[in-house]
């Protein structure tokens, strides 16, 4: 799984003319399934975004996470997060997943970060054409990918 963040202090997603989730102050997610990904990586991804320490404290030093500010999370699945660029300069998606192993993991993921958060989360439509608009809080933006966790 890979997984972009972006710390924001207001974020949305619309599908068609209506908005189907909205949040301020906290992270945006943008997450790509490949088949090879497990619960495992469920597990540690999420583990490590509701404990990620990107948030400023009273001296402006990033040292809170999601989990100390009580910050709202907004997730959208994004297959392009796996595009293949080396050949040619129409990007491949082959590595992302198909929708019957992406879907049942997008939607573990979700109750998973719920679960550790202690509350709902708000989340795009997978598979859907959505307007994904953001105000980016810094601007910080973190790259992780669970099959490079050294």
């Amino acid at each position: 799984m890979r997984v972009v963040i972006q710390r924001v202090s207001q974020a949305s997603v619309t599908i068609g003319e209506q908005k189907v989730a909205e949040i301020t102050k906290g992270l945006l997610i943008l997450v790509g399934i490949v088949s090879e990904d497990t619960n495992e990586d469920v597990e540690w991804l999420c583990q490590k975004i509701v404990k990620l320490r990107i948030f400023d404290d009273q001296m402006g030093m990033m040292n809170l996470s999601l989990q100390d500010i009580k910050g709202e999370l907004l997730v959208v699945s994004q297959f392009t997060l796996h595009a293949l660029t080396k050949k040619g300069n129409r990007p491949s998606y082959v590595k992302a997943a198909n929708s019957e192993i992406a879907i049942p993991m997008y939607n573990n993921f979700k109750n998973r970060l719920a679960s550790l958060l202690l509350r709902e989360i708000q989340s795009g439509e997978f598979g859907a054409d959505m307007k994904v608009a953001l105000v980016n809080d810094g601007p910080v933006t973190i790259t992780i990918d669970s099959h490079h966790k050294e």
